[in-house]
């Protein structure tokens, strides 16, 4: 009998997803979003869904002002298995995702992405997850969306 393959998903962290371990946790939100976000990680490192890394997750977690956060970060860019660097494509993209109101930095990284051809783009951002409605090319969900729609929780 033939085993059935599964697909690995390909997945982008956004930076709010990346630093959400390092928020105030007494709020319950957070705390939920937190341990969801360190499942992902798990099963990430487990090699469960290909992790998609990007110029602006690195200019944007250069900025932290803790370096102790920014270290533990950037470990994750070594995790990753496709690094999108800024192109053409991915600049014409972003304006777009911006005419549709998000940020700059936002629309960038959806915009890296889709690049990637990303199955998930996962976020905190609560600004990035009102207008995911607008983005047909890729599912953006929070860590915990993630979770249940993958089916993690046992």
């Amino acid at each position: 009998m033939e085993k059935k393959r599964t697909k690995k998903y390909k997945i982008y962290l956004d930076n709010c997803c990346f630093n959400r371990p390092y928020d105030n946790q007494s709020d319950r939100r957070i705390h939920i979003e937190t341990e969801a976000k360190l499942f992902i990680q798990e099963m990430i490192k487990n090699k469960t869904y290909h992790l998609v890394w990007s110029y602006i997750l690195d200019f944007e977690n250069s900025a932290n002002p803790d370096d102790e956060i920014k270290n533990r970060i950037f470990k994750w860019k070594n995790v990753s298995e496709i690094n999108i660097l800024e192109n053409d494509a991915v600049v014409v993209r972003a304006k777009e995702y911006k005419n549709q109101g998000l940020g700059v930095k936002d629309s960038l990284h959806l915009s890296c992405a889709v690049e990637a051809s990303s199955d998930f783009f996962i976020t905190t951002d609560d600004g990035i997850l009102s207008k995911k409605e607008k983005i047909n090319n890729i599912k953006i969900v929070n860590p915990v969306d993630f979770i249940v729609i993958k089916g993690g929780i046992k």
